[in-house]
């Protein structure tokens, strides 16, 4: 489910849950040619995951089933034959080749009305010859269609600039322009939120209702999501996905929290809510008309906020996956403690923990750090001591280390932070890691330390 879809159904379900109604999933299947293998299980895994449970669906019943329209084509069809006989469409038997040469004067496409003037001894031919045809919508090219829309206000267009469009197609599915009109109509469906690309399309849909003599739902049109200032958020460019954020390591209710925020205010300082909260704060006045643009870097912090405050047995159950990759035996629990409140996302811990198996020859320089003022000659005056205190070392725990360490500090005539800024060099080879230099000896065991250490000393010599 692409993050448009997941926010307009995150803001429909906001408003339903908040003014006591009912918020509904409906498949809309009716373009054969654009169905997607276990996409149906798909949407049903990210709401589920995101907790959007649906009151009505096809998987959860209610009283205006079926809820995929592709089960519904008999319905269509019946509404679509009253648009015919009261003269609000026609059939349409032209073919693609014909359609493909018709041209406004603005270059778009436009269909010219040629078979909304057929007779109807014409129209009997045609169809008992078996020829194709399409149901189009006829609007008339006079006066103004106006609604309302809850986040972009009055809005009025004239009727010249519509089209005629294609309501049923001639494999006999209806399209999203009809089929949506005649369901959100006998679903009772108050609100209609959707993106603002449809804003355009709307007048088509009053005049499909109007045409019926039925209400209009409240329109809700959400503003676009952007990658940059110039570009959609678009599966073209990767990551447009819930579950690929959930593959990178993020959070579900994190992801859902920043969406949630993308194109709407709270009207306070608050960046972080839990669904709950969210639906108490939800308006619509919050919605903004100009385009979110989606931040990374952004979601990766709010992201953090999440992880840091997950109790400790679900956040170290969640690194396991990650732990299991390791070759090397480590204290789990202790590495739980160490990364929790230092990474982002999940998927940062193979990198924040990369020191454990993978120590190779590295940049010597990493000694010399001018905070510590520690140099290439004092790590190589200072290892040999550290190697002799660590061989001594029974007990092999962080405590005990530290406390075996620190009379170095004396002894050698060195700061303690110099003192551990080598040793955490000397056993990691890494610039920066999630612990100090007596966490990574207990992590990675005494033997591999000593190890790792006389490697050090033995380039320093």
């Amino acid at each position: 489910m692409h993050i448009g879809n997941l926010r307009t159904a995150l803001y429909a379900f906001l408003f339903a849950k908040k003014n006591g109604g009912k918020f509904i999933l409906r498949i809309e299947d009716t373009d054969q040619e654009r169905l997607v293998a276990h996409a149906l299980e798909t949407i049903y895994k990210t709401l589920h995951l995101a907790g959007l449970i649906y009151d009505e669906g096809p998987d959860a019943g209610g009283a205006y089933g079926p809820y995929m329209q592709s089960e519904r084509k008999a319905i269509y069809a019946e509404y679509a034959q009253q648009l015919l006989d009261s003269g609000h469409a026609y059939r349409c038997f032209c073919t693609k080749e014909r359609l493909e040469t018709l041209v406004d004067e603005s270059g778009n496409r436009r269909y010219d009305k040629h078979c909304l003037h057929l007779s109807q001894d014409e129209i009997t031919r045609k169809m008992a010859s078996g020829l194709g045809y399409v149901i189009r919508q006829h609007v008339s090219q006079e006066g103004l269609t106006n609604f309302f829309d809850a986040v972009y206000g009055e809005i009025s267009v004239e009727n010249k600039e519509l089209h005629d469009n294609v309501l049923m197609k001639s494999d006999g599915f209806p399209t999203y322009n009809f089929a949506n009109v005649v369901d959100d109509h006998l679903m009772a469906i108050s609100h209609v939120f959707r993106g603002m690309e449809y804003l355009s399309s709307t007048p088509n849909y009053n005049l499909l209702y109007e045409a019926f003599g039925w209400d209009t739902p409240q329109y809700v049109h959400l503003p676009h999501i952007m990658r940059d200032k110039q570009h959609k958020l678009s599966k073209r460019y990767g990551d447009a996905n819930f579950e690929d954020f959930l593959d990178k390591g993020f959070l579900p209710e994190a992801v859902l929290n920043y969406v949630a925020l993308l194109g709407w205010n709270p009207k306070n300082d608050r960046e972080k809510f839990s669904l709950e909260e969210l639906t108490a704060y939800f308006d619509i006045s919050g919605i903004s008309k100009s385009p979110a643009v989606f931040d990374e870097i952004k979601l990766r912090w709010l992201n953090s906020l999440y992880i840091k405050e997950m109790p400790f047995d679900e956040f170290h159950r969640q690194a396991l996956p990650y732990y299991n990759m390791l070759s090397l035996p480590v204290d789990r629990n202790l590495l739980s403690c160490l990364l929790q409140p230092r990474i982002s996302v999940f998927s940062d811990i193979p990198e924040r923990i990369g020191f454990l198996t993978d120590f190779e020859e590295y940049d010597l320089s990493l000694f010399v750090q001018k905070e510590a003022k520690s140099d290439l000659a004092m790590a190589k005056t200072l290892l040999p001591h550290v190697i002799a205190v660590s061989e001594a070392i029974e007990t092999w725990e962080n405590a005990v280390l530290f406390t075996a360490f620190e009379p170095l500090v004396d002894k050698v005539g060195v700061k303690k932070k110099q003192l551990f800024h080598i040793i955490r060099i000397a056993v990691t080879g890494y610039a920066t890691t999630p612990c100090g230099a007596t966490e990574a000896c207990a992590l990675i065991g005494k033997a591999e330390s000593l190890k790792r250490l006389k490697y050090s000393w033995g380039r320093l010599s």
